[in-house]
């Protein structure tokens, strides 16, 4: 029998919008992986899905009526177990009728020794599953599968029977070719039918006289496009549109979660634009525009600036004639909206940030480090820490105005938390308080920090404005991370309910590109020195205190470093020029894009193989030897003319690749080190490092030390060899 496509299609209530695009593909990938199991499709069978807010179906190639029957081997028990005195045991005659066979099939056993003993096989043949049975199951494990964000129970048309669904289902819709393949779930028995739109698709029920007519048939005669990918694509081509309309240079707010919402809450799109009164632009447009996108669904539009117009678009889901009764409506709705904005703000402009803050000692951060204001004075005493830390030749004055930034803008950078904006609407944290903080008359830097000490708040994100920002932003990040780790709050697995991660690659971040040229070691020690309480400060807790600081310390940069580790894997470097590098645990993170560099630039050169096997031979033979290497080269003891040769050579290339590795300059300082390559065969070739005399032993030992000392400097180049 000539294979055919299948559709299938479960027709149902409004389905929730921000999960409509899983539930599709969800539902299109059991539905043909069951398919696949059972033989009824071939691996390479095409799947299509389709998902519109009332229905989920998928679209299944070269799919069989019956599946091919198969041969089946079972494998039954030993001879000497099923034979006694050539006659069929009890037992073997049992196992065979729980297969369906009587004794008459004991005569068509196989025999196969396995190695140990000859085993008795059953062949026989397998009747493949018809389509109506295989797409029976593969329906129903393909609903029980679907990734339904919440269940609900309701009543079929008996008024008896239950079922649980995420909405209630009306119709079920499945055509092999062009025939109906009797299904049945949820209450509903297949046929050849489906409905349209709601309002646009008429009420009586359209017939699809092919699997292949299926989405033609929707959009013909139902107003419906079936495909949520092609819809997402027609609700961009209309936005575009329809801003140019709007006005030139005009462009619409990209906002990808927003447009799988709203394709997921129309089966036929019709973009209409809508303005509101320009009084209201005297709003941040940051909040104009949250509320438009989140309470409405709009998608405000925007100049060639980027500032905020006074028009939006909507994304209707339906097409008259007329659509100024839309647009109107609309309109009408999004002015109290807009309303509540504006005087939101301007309550909250009413109070300055500082006059806040201590409204925040009753905002709990956690109930084992206090209060959102005691957090808020240990950032900025780790933000002033961090100041004098700084390496830069900061004159007096300079130095006195940072600081002064600093303190400002941590001080009152949580301030925001307690207003009105920030409680409606929480994702304008920190944007509101720069406002605010401009309105109070803060320096523009220190209203900058307020807003980006948040960032980076994920991968990709924009680094803090300015120096203030980048000191703020770390010290915020520091607190979080030794807070949480001082009090045991450690990631594990997949669980990582404060965000931890995200803190850590914050950090990596800005010591990285930020500027900030601190040691993390001395980071993480002011951060620690913020959580010792001076009740525990006295003989035996002072000294437990004190130590599990330091565990709680070491445990956070091994943290940070393993999070550092896997995002350098993520941009593109090898596990092993990583560990190279990352091994030597170096104080600045900064250099450590430069110090990959240079490995990279290492293992390109034709010496670097030689080297790094020699590097591994030398660490292992450091690490067997019990001869200290603390001692000063004793250069009348070097007798092989290679010893000598290798300690000349050191002598005379360290100081240069010292001198280059203090300008860092980490690549030249591994290429000026590479010359050492044949002295150091040459060293390992004719050289016996573990020589009976023990002082002999003794000096070369020390000249190994002094090179391995030199050659790992940038990096652990052992790490390197295969």
């Amino acid at each position: 029998m000539i294979a055919q496509n299948l559709i299938v299609e479960i027709l149902v209530e409004e389905l929730p919008p921000k999960a409509l695009e899983s539930l599709g593909e969800s539902f299109a990938s059991s539905l043909v992986a069951s398919l696949k199991r059972d033989g009824l499709a071939p691996e390479n069978a095409i799947v299509t899905a389709y998902a519109t807010p009332r229905r989920l179906a998928a679209h299944i190639t070269e799919v069989s009526a019956a599946a091919a029957d198969k041969a089946v081997s079972q494998k039954l028990m030993p001879v000497s177990v099923g034979f006694k005195e050539g006659a069929p045991t009890p037992a073997l005659l049992k196992k065979l009728a729980a297969l369906g066979a009587d004794a008459s099939a004991v005569e068509k056993l196989r025999r196969e020794n396995d190695g140990k003993a000859d085993i008795l096989f059953f062949d026989s043949t397998v009747k493949g599953a018809t389509l109506a049975e295989g797409l029976q199951k593969a329906i129903e494990a393909a609903l029980a599968a679907l990734p339904i964000p919440k269940v609900m129970s309701y009543q079929l048309a008996d008024g008896w029977t239950t079922v649980n669904f995420v909405r209630p289902a009306h119709g079920l819709l499945a055509v092999h070719g062009a025939v109906n393949v009797p299904v049945s779930v949820l209450g509903l028995h297949s046929g050849k039918t489906t409905y349209g739109h709601r309002f646009e698709g008429g009420s009586d029920p359209i017939s699809v006289e092919h699997a292949d007519y299926y989405a033609r048939t929707l959009l013909d005669r139902g107003a419906v496009i079936a495909s949520f990918a092609e819809r997402r694509d027609e609700i961009a081509r209309q936005l575009t549109a329809a801003a140019a309309k709007a006005g030139p240079d005009l462009r619409p707010v990209e906002d990808a979660a927003l447009l799988d919402e709203v394709t997921a809450l129309v089966e036929r799109p019709n973009v209409l634009v809508g303005q509101f009164d320009e009084e209201f632009l005297e709003v941040p447009q940051e909040c104009l525009i949250l509320t438009m996108k989140a309470n409405q669904k709009y998608f405000p539009l925007l100049d060639a600036a980027g500032k905020l117009t006074h028009h939006f678009l909507i994304v209707s889901n339906l097409t008259p004639a007329d659509p100024s009764a839309i647009i109107g409506g609309n309109e009408r709705v999004v002015r109290p909206r807009l309303a509540d904005a504006r005087f939101f703000f301007n309550q909250d402009r009413k109070k300055t940030l500082e006059s806040r803050l201590p409204a925040l000692d009753k905002v709990v951060y956690h109930n084992k480090l206090g209060s959102q204001l005691a957090r808020c004075e240990r950032v900025t005493s780790i933000a002033r820490d961090i100041v004098i830390k700084l390496p830069e030749n900061l004159t007096p004055t300079e130095s006195i105005i940072l600081d002064k930034r600093v303190k400002q803008a941590a001080s009152i950078a949580k301030a925001d938390l307690l207003t009105d904006m920030v409680g409606e609407f929480p994702e304008l944290q920190g944007i509101m308080g720069r406002y605010y903080a401009l309105g109070d008359g803060y320096n523009e830097e220190v209203a900058d920090a307020v807003e980006d000490h948040y960032k980076p708040r994920f991968a990709g994100d924009t680094l803090p404005r300015g120096r203030t920002g980048m000191i703020v932003a770390l010290a915020d990040k520091l607190e979080t991370l030794t807070g949480m780790f001082s009090i045991g709050q450690v990631p594990t697995g997949d669980k990582d309910p404060f965000a931890l991660r995200r803190h850590a690659l914050g950090v990596i971040r800005i010591l990285s590109e930020g500027g900030i040229n601190v040691p993390l070691c001395e980071l993480l020690g002011l951060a620690a020195a913020r959580f010792v309480t001076k009740a525990s400060k006295k003989g035996k807790k002072a000294a437990q205190e004190k130590q599990e600081k330091n565990t709680n310390t070491e445990k956070l940069k091994e943290f940070i470093f393993d999070r550092l580790a896997v995002n350098l894997r993520e941009q593109g470097y090898t596990a092993r020029e990583v560990d190279a590098v990352l091994c030597l645990a170096p104080p600045l993170l900064s250099d450590i894009p430069k110090r990959l560099k240079a490995v990279r630039d290492f293992v390109a050169l034709p010496q670097a193989d030689v080297l790094a096997a020699a590097n591994k031979r030398v660490a292992n033979i450091l690490k067997k030897a019990t001869d200290s290497t603390d001692a000063k080269l004793d250069h009348a003891l070097l007798q092989e003319p290679a010893e000598v040769a290798l300690s000349e050579a050191l002598e005379r290339l360290v100081p240069l690749a010292d001198a280059e590795f203090m300008q860092g300059d980490y690549s030249r300082s591994l290429q000026t080190l590479a010359a050492l390559r044949d002295l150091v065969d040459e060293f390992f070739d004719k050289v016996l490092v573990n020589a009976e005399n023990p002082a002999l032993r003794a000096n070369r030992l020390v000249l190994l030390d002094r090179l391995y000392g030199a050659m790992n400097k940038v990096a652990d180049l052992s790490r390197l060899s295969t």
